[in-house]
């Protein structure tokens, strides 16, 4: 099915069951976006994180973080779009009871549902529904749109609630200091990174910065850099199956192709070489 927008100046856009194939590029913008996938084979790569898709998968994204679909080109690949500013929905939002629905984008970033039963019955009748008002092609339809959309976020809010809870577990003050952590590394994870650097620069002890990082996220601070390394060669194979190993390995901080390999297979399950081979094949 041809996809339809209700409007393209991204203030609110929506594309329903598009099928064209799509060249796997990365790209953010400002606005936030919820992708829904029908069917195909597809691996969606948001920033550090590769994820593969299953009919019935939804994705709410802040839009910042660079992403791209990796699909197969054998097989149709159906999904449905809908990027928007908050503010294109408030005015339609009842003032009491105000319900957050915005919350899940703000404190999850971006986040997998994967929906079943009766849940994807109904994401998907929703998603059905604003596409029959918008093919109206009148204000009417474009109103309506938007509530159903805004319906949609409902029941997004309902199943993130849990997710959101989790995460505000964690004491505010270590969450932070963990995140900025995080954000160090992700912005040098293919440097030589030494304790002795981290302590430098972010102006913390090394060892509170090794013990809290543990803590808060339940990894070591190298674990999190060669996990980091190696979903970017996982994502730098998907681009371009054809490129070289050892061209991947240096690109991503290893200084050795022994030790790419054996930390490679260690995550993956496979060698880089198997690796680029299975997806060459499908």
């Amino acid at each position: 099915m041809r996809a339809r927008t209700a409007e393209r100046d991204m203030i609110f856009a929506y594309t329903y069951k598009a099928d064209a194939p799509l060249k796997p590029t990365f790209h953010s913008h400002s606005h936030y976006e919820v992708y829904y996938f029908h069917s195909g084979v597809c691996n969606y790569l948001i920033g550090d994180r590769i994820y593969v898709l299953a009919p019935g998968d939804l994705i709410l994204m802040n839009g910042m973080t660079l992403h791209c679909a990796k699909i197969d080109p054998a097989v149709p690949y159906i999904r449905s779009t809908v990027h928007f500013e908050p503010g294109a929905l408030q005015p339609l939002l009842p003032a009491y009871p105000q319900l957050p629905i915005f919350q899940p984008f703000q404190e999850l970033g971006n986040y997998r549902l994967r929906l079943a039963g009766a849940d994807r019955d109904e994401a998907e009748d929703i998603l059905r529904r604003m596409n029959d008002f918008n093919k109206r092609g009148d204000a009417v339809g474009a109103y309506r749109c938007r509530l159903a959309f805004a319906d949609l976020l409902c029941l997004i809010y309902a199943h993130c609630l849990q997710p959101m809870q989790d995460r505000s577990d964690q004491p505010v003050e270590k969450e932070k200091t963990a995140q900025q952590i995080i954000s160090y590394l992700e912005e040098h994870f293919t440097e030589d990174l030494r304790l002795e650097q981290l302590q430098q620069d972010l102006h913390l002890s090394k060892y509170y910065v090794s013990k809290l990082f543990k803590e808060v996220t339940g990894v070591t601070i190298f674990d999190f850099i060669y996990q980091r390394r190696i979903n970017q060669a996982r994502i730098e194979f998907l681009l371009d199956p054809k490129v070289p190993v050892t061209e991947v390995c240096f690109k991503v901080g290893f200084k050795h192709l022994a030790h790419f390999s054996r930390v490679f297979k260690q995550q993956v399950g496979q060698t880089p070489e198997s690796y680029k081979r299975a997806i060459t094949a499908t």
